[in-house]
């Protein structure tokens, strides 16, 4: 398995245009939330952003945008250092992510990027270039193709991939560390037949994945491939649609718990609301397919509103949970909420 060592006590700044020092830690969240029947004790927590603004655009595809109808809850130049960008697929001009903040265990904020809603050019170009990024071998290419302007610090994952995330830091023990292992999940823009065919040719809709992001601890100097124990799992799922490929992840994770699920939703449909063609991600009723698939603890809708593009809205989801019966199951988070979780990893 691939290593990648963070320094939890000295990220750097996350973008090379800021007007002043990024503050050492995000805003404080309208409203926290935590696990039904949650017996206390959380030490983790994720909050999403999204920094594009009502109205922006961004590019989905050849000659095809979306529109930004809400705002963000925080703006780029607000958020605290970043140690590590998770990126699941790169539109030409679209970074898509979403941010993880795991804190209090190394002294800092541990701050993870992966999917959420679209990053626009102007973000991308804001990113330090020597900023740690995890994506797909098609996004490694794009990002490293820039000439001087090129990421430096990309790798690059296909499906079921691994690499640890070591996380230094002096409250590290002698004998274990934090460390963080991400594991690359499938995952589809386009369904099977003509169009998949046609869109390996064209390059249309780029490749994209998910992810299995396991909180834990490994021997410090041991580096073996069985090293790593998970103490807390999240499986994000990424743009995707419900395909044959994710019923392979309750099979390999058979015998290992998912803590949390972060579902994409709102059944994004190109090339545009009024001319819906073809579904890219995953609606209410695809939705509840994946949450019964992997039974996860808990499951935190996103991706669901920010777009004119998105035509299957957060209701349409809350009706469906109600009507399966796992209402229990689920957590909803607006804008600027946070959801805190109980990681008890150890040093």
């Amino acid at each position: 398995m691939r290593r990648i060592v963070v320094d939890a006590e000295d990220p750097g700044e996350p973008t090379r245009d800021h007007p002043t020092q990024h503050p050492p830690k995000l805003c404080e969240a309208n409203e926290t939330k935590v696990r039904p029947k949650s017996s206390g004790g959380e030490d983790g927590n994720i909050f999403f952003p999204n920094f594009l603004h009502a109205g922006d655009h961004v590019h989905l595809g050849p000659g095809v945008t979306g529109q930004r109808v809400t705002n963000p809850a925080i703006n780029l130049h607000d958020i605290p250092p970043v140690h590590l960008i998770l990126l699941s697929h790169y539109h030409a001009y679209d970074i898509t992510l979403q941010q993880l903040v795991f804190d209090k265990q190394v002294g800092a904020n541990l701050t993870v990027f992966g999917q959420s809603d679209h990053f626009d050019q102007k973000v991308e170009d804001s990113l330090t270039r020597d900023i740690p990024i995890i994506t797909t071998p098609h996004a490694k290419g794009c990002l490293e193709s820039k000439g001087k302007d090129s990421f430096t610090q990309v790798e690059g994952l296909d499906t079921y991939q691994s690499i640890l995330v070591e996380i230094k830091s002096k409250e590290s023990a002698n004998t274990k560390e934090p460390a963080i292992k991400i594991t690359a999940m499938p995952g589809k823009h386009i369904p099977p037949g003509p169009l998949s065919i046609a869109n390996d040719i064209l390059h249309a809709v780029p490749p994209t994945n998910g992810w299995m992001v396991e909180l834990g601890h490994t021997t410090q100097y041991h580096h073996a491939e069985g090293d790593f124990e998970t103490n807390y799992r999240i499986y994000i799922s990424g743009d995707t649609l419900m395909c044959d490929e994710l019923k392979e992840i309750p099979k390999i994770y058979a015998d290992q718990k998912i803590d949390l699920m972060l579902i994409h939703l709102g059944g994004t449909t190109i090339p545009s609301p009024h001319i819906p063609l073809l579904m890219v991600t995953m609606d209410a009723k695809q939705g509840i397919e994946l949450l019964k698939l992997i039974r996860p603890d808990v499951t935190i809708p996103i991706h669901y509103d920010d777009y004119d593009v998105f035509l299957s809205p957060l209701m349409d989801f809350q009706k469906a949970v109600e009507d399966a019966g796992l209402s229990n199951k689920v957590v909803y988070l607006d804008r600027k909420d946070q959801y805190k979780f109980k990681t008890t990893w150890s040093h």
